[in-house]
């Protein structure tokens, strides 16, 4: 089965939980690293957390939510192996698994309705990476780490 970690700031609490409920109805398994209350905390410990699952193989996906989607995306590209891009449409989210092998989707709450954010996690989920020449150019963006 594979494994999804969501991790929000405060400004994406909802939203994330919604995501966690559709991708669990799905068959993932969700691992919610929080936060659970609407007190402000700071994007870059979210984002580096998730990001941390995924690079260490605690999880095979992540999902990242803040205001925007930017601050948390760069936070979780800090992490090495991690690659993750902020999308606000189905075929960039697509894309990013596709062409870019990206490992974590980010999520802006304050730029999407819960329905379109739903569809690009879909999108996401379900596109496989195609290799062959996108490998060697992931194998580029690893080298310049």
């Amino acid at each position: 089965m594979t494994r999804v970690v969501l991790s929000s700031d405060h400004a994406a609490i909802d939203l994330r939980r919604a995501v966690a409920d559709h991708v669990s109805a799905q068959g993932y398994e969700v691992i919610d690293i929080g936060p659970q209350t609407a007190e402000s905390t700071h994007y870059p410990l979210h984002g580096r957390a998730a990001a941390e699952a995924v690079s260490a193989g605690e999880a095979d996906l992540g999902i990242v939510l803040c205001g925007t989607g930017q601050g948390i995306m760069m936070a979780a590209n800090k992490v090495p192996g991690v690659r993750c891009g902020v999308c606000s449409d189905t075929f960039s989210a697509a894309m990013i698994r596709a062409h870019n092998d990206a490992n974590m989707l980010s999520l802006g709450a304050r730029v999407l309705g819960e329905g379109l954010a739903l569809e690009i996690v879909d999108a996401f989920l379900s596109t496989e990476f195609e290799g062959g020449r996108h490998a060697t150019r992931v194998g580029m963006i690893e080298d310049a780490s």
